[in-house]
């Protein structure tokens, strides 16, 4: 079975050290760890963390380049990410987070996981991007937090 694509923002490595969302962000990183899934890494959430503390730069880089796939902004996401906010699914301000569902949604993510219920796992927002994505003929991305994602035993 193919290991699902996951596209990570960057508020899900600050909550791993976050006494907020370390509960659910762990056991993420944990699945990670174990080869679980293929993380899809791109340049926005890597220039985001340019500015994050040394502990979230080195569980960045705890990341099994092969279970690691780096994706580069390009025009076609900037211009996705654009139409987000040109249909009003958010402000112009959220451009980063367009930014991240867009290169999420053209990279095939099967997931996008995010701390930001603001802008990002919202049941509204994510309606929105969704018609846009579809609009566009893209397909329909799952936006989730880490919450989503606990492997619960039976």
């Amino acid at each position: 079975m193919n290991k699902q694509r996951i596209y990570i923002d960057t508020s899900v490595f600050g909550g791993y050290f976050d006494s907020e969302f370390e509960e659910f962000t762990k056991p993420l990183f944990t699945r990670i760890l174990n080869n679980e899934f293929m993380v899809l890494f791109s340049t926005v959430t890597q220039q985001e963390l340019e500015k994050a503390p040394i502990s979230v730069k080195e569980l960045v880089v705890s990341l099994k380049a092969e279970s690691t796939e780096f994706i580069e902004e390009t025009l076609e996401a900037v211009e996705l990410a654009m139409s987000y906010i040109e249909e009003n699914v958010v402000g112009k301000t959220s451009f980063a987070d367009c930014l991240h569902i867009a290169l999420a949604t053209i990279n095939n993510a099967d997931i996008l996981i995010s701390w930001n219920f603001k802008h990002i796992v919202n049941v509204n927002r994510i309606r929105g991007y969704n018609s846009i994505n579809i609009k566009n003929g893209y397909h329909q991305i799952e936006i989730r937090s880490p919450r989503e994602l606990m492997n619960y035993e039976d």
